[in-house]
């Protein structure tokens, strides 16, 4: 019998029992289906924190004060009054691969205009701070060099402050805040930004000159980090080691002595994301998978009825010419093809259960193709593993014995 015959004779075994057939497959149509929609939704937060984390700046670096040491006792960072406007001129003197540098100190407070009052965060820099923070200025203008000098109490605000103590889309340039009884002038607003891979809302900020809020909120002298952007991402390296060179000289360590500060890159905070994530959709990957397993299995269930019930109908075929491979092809073509729909159906349903989880959740998703071809082969894969053996007990029945089967 040939190829076109044995495929035929198959599709028609299994139309005689459609409901059947349907309910073999369905647990390959959720396998399936499911392992597209995890892998999507993997898939789509990855891709969803690099572009956020790109939105930050992926050439980035900044330097935090580290641990210190007074009386063998570990102080913690917090304590650290080493980092100093010199090492961010030593830095923006010095370090060739960095093409902007800026002081950061910060304090957490509210911003209060007329009977309006906000909890929210100011930051300060100068005028290259917004440059490494890759943030627009869509009304207004950026901070001056003089101000950032000269402790001028402006500020730029982000489009959420802004919303909450003006109104949602009303331009406040040209008001004035105040900020921890402090009145800042409004000089600009910041472009939106969303929220950050940690969930901060990155529009939730006013940014005022660094010496402003050393002065008139911190009352203290020394910075609490440095923020830079080295000339390209590939670059980074280079860059972080020049400033490691030059602050410890600045802070006059010797070579027996450890860095008393941390230099951090958004390079390896992206490369430590993405193998978060890219663990995580291995193992949403995998739990799906065990439903193609369970799938699988329910064929191989379903394929040893069907023999125990086609018995004498093998018999028959076996006692007038039939081959035991005809029969074998036979029965594993059946198999296949249960395997073959459902995984196509699966494809289907994934993409839109992918898109429907897009919709009411508004996560991220992106469908993988590589996972749509995956999902098909294994489903060809488990058609034939899954079916051999049932098959190839069927081509093994003896003739007399199968037509003797009640």
């Amino acid at each position: 019998m040939n190829l076109g015959n044995l495929i035929k004779v198959a599709i028609n075994a299994l139309k005689r029992n459609k409901m059947r057939s349907f309910l073999t497959m369905l647990g390959i149509i959720i396998g399936v289906a499911s392992v597209i929609t995890m892998l999507a939704i993997g898939q789509g937060s990855r891709k969803s924190i690099q572009d956020q984390i790109a939105s930050m700046g992926s050439n980035m670096l900044f330097v935090m004060p580290g641990n210190m040491r007074m009386g063998g006792v570990q102080q913690g960072s917090s304590v650290s009054q080493r980092l100093t406007v010199k090492d961010v001129d030593a830095i923006e003197m010095e370090c060739e691969a960095v093409t902007a540098v800026s002081p950061e100190v910060r304090s957490s407070g509210q911003a209060v205009y007329g009977n309006s009052n906000w909890p929210t965060t100011i930051y300060g820099g100068n005028e290259h701070y917004l440059e490494i923070k890759s943030w627009k200025v869509v009304s207004g203008r950026n901070i001056t060099d003089t101000e950032a000098k000269s402790s001028a109490k402006v500020c730029l605000v982000g489009r959420t402050v802004a919303d909450e103590l003006f109104g949602e889309g009303v331009d406040p340039t040209g008001e004035t805040v105040r900020f921890k009884n402090i009145p800042f002038r409004i000089i600009g607003v910041l472009g939106e930004k969303g929220q950050n891979s940690f969930g901060q809302d990155q529009d939730d900020v006013i940014i005022a000159p660094y010496t402003t809020v050393q002065k008139r909120i911190l009352a203290q002298t020394h910075i609490q980090s440095v923020q830079m952007s080295a000339r390209s991402a590939e670059e980074s390296a280079l860059a972080q080691s020049q400033v490691e060179e030059v602050l410890r000289r600045t802070h006059k360590l010797r070579e027996d002595e450890d860095n008393d500060f941390e230099i951090r890159s958004q390079e390896e905070l992206s490369t430590t994301m993405t193998s978060v994530t890219e663990i995580l959709t291995i193992l949403l990957g995998a739990i799906a998978g065990i439903s193609l397993l369970v799938g699988g299995i329910g064929i191989m269930n379903i394929m040893y009825v069907s023999v125990t019930e086609r018995t004498r109908e093998i018999g028959l075929r076996m006692s007038i010419g039939g081959r035991s491979v005809d029969i074998l092809l036979q029965f594993l073509i059946e198999s296949i093809l249960l395997s073959v729909f459902g995984g196509l159906i699966g494809i289907l349903v994934g993409f839109g259960a992918s898109s429907i989880v897009e919709a009411l959740t508004s996560w991220p998703i992106s469908v993988m193709w590589g996972s749509v071809i995956l999902s098909f082969a294994v489903c060809t894969v488990i058609g034939v593993f899954f079916g051999w053996y049932p098959a190839r007990r069927a081509s093994g029945l003896d003739p007399i014995d199968a037509l003797r089967f009640e």
